[in-house]
């Protein structure tokens, strides 16, 4: 929960969170610090817009090798290019954040954008876990399992299943669609956009919703086939098993970008857990509330930066999509050719028949 403070008083106004922004007028206003609050509120925005920049330029990079090569996506690239939708759906919704924090938290939008801004933000909390879940489970399958459950892995399957998974994505993401509201804060002289529950209830079951379908289930299911995966390829490495190095290789990928995910996402949720039972007041304290508030920031722009680091690892891990993007340039190159000659010679003919 970050903290945002008027630039003019030394006392904190009011919460939100960067990503869902609850605001919690509660009784750990008086535990804020605007000292500690000072440097995150001034990086935030140009930090934001280098993820964003970034992120959009590499996401669309990866698309482009995916939608565009001449083969056919597999499976597994099928579920990473959802992937890239997902976290472009991020990135095209930060800068409105970014605009926002610059402005002192005055939402300048209005009420529809702040609704479906934070639609976007809360849908790629969802989609991309469970868009790793199914990249998990194809895995398992094909190293596993690869005979008898081989017709799972069809692209037909692959398409429905991302389909599912948006819809499931949007239906997680509609108390965001519920809540969301802009109301004037007199405090900080500001229209803000947060998050209104009714209730403490209600705050705390949709926080409660929001670790279990985006952190715990997924997480329990992508350690199971991660754990089965990894044995797998140690049996195979034993057995000198190299009939499916192509499978191998696109699980290393698949490995190293489950672990970016986790590095970026995990102490997210963490923090997120503890925020809940402080509210829930399991926990209690001063200190503790402005420790979980700044931890909550920095973990949130953590776990932006996931959006980012997966296009690089295709390209550092993934020998198949640097492969895809070689003969993609090969590709792009014999048309550019072809179109010159093509153009050459057109012209050489209309030369000659003025002559």
């Amino acid at each position: 929960m970050a903290t945002v403070t008027s630039r003019h008083n030394s006392v904190p106004d009011f919460s939100t969170t960067s990503l869902y922004g609850d605001q919690n007028q509660t009784n750990g206003t008086q535990c804020h610090d605007p000292d500690d609050w000072e440097w995150l509120i001034t990086s935030q925005p140009v930090y934001i817009l280098l993820i964003t920049v970034l992120g959009i330029v590499l996401n669309v990079f990866v698309l482009m090798v995916f939608c565009l090569h001449k083969k056919p996506c597999t499976v597994a690239e099928i579920y990473l290019s959802n992937l890239a939708v997902a976290d472009l759906v991020l990135l095209s919704c930060l800068p409105f954040w970014a605009v926002n924090v610059s402005n002192d938290f005055n939402w300048p939008f209005g009420l529809f954008l702040c609704k479906v801004v934070n639609l976007g933000i809360k849908m790629n909390v969802y989609c991309s876990i469970y868009f790793l879940v199914l990249v998990s489970i194809d895995r398992y399958v094909a190293l596993v399992h690869p005979m008898s459950h081989g017709r799972m892995r069809r692209p037909k399957y692959a398409k429905l299943s991302c389909l599912l998974t948006w819809v499931f994505g949007l239906i997680l993401s509609v108390p965001t669609l519920i809540f969301r509201d802009v109301n004037y804060i007199p405090e900080l002289d500001v229209n803000a956009c947060f998050l209104d529950y009714q209730n403490d209830t209600l705050e705390l079951l949709c926080d409660g919703l929001l670790v279990t379908f985006s952190f715990i289930i997924p997480i329990l299911i992508i350690s199971f086939c991660t754990v089965k995966i990894i044995q797998a390829l140690k049996v195979q490495a034993v057995e000198r098993f190299s009939a499916e190095k192509t499978e191998q290789r696109a699980t290393t990928l698949i490995l190293a970008v489950l672990l970016a995910f986790l590095v970026c996402w995990v102490p997210f949720h963490l923090v997120t857990m503890l925020d809940v039972l402080l509210r829930a007041e399991v926990l209690r304290g001063c200190h503790l509330t402005n420790f979980l508030e700044i931890c909550n920031q920095i973990s949130t722009y953590l776990a932006f930066l996931n959006s980012v680091l997966n296009p690089i690892l295709y390209v550092i891990v993934g020998k198949n999509f640097r492969k895809k993007v070689r003969e993609l340039c090969r590709q792009w190159s014999i048309k550019r050719r072809a179109t010159t000659e093509s153009t050459s010679s057109h012209l050489s003919s209309t030369l000659k028949t003025l002559k």
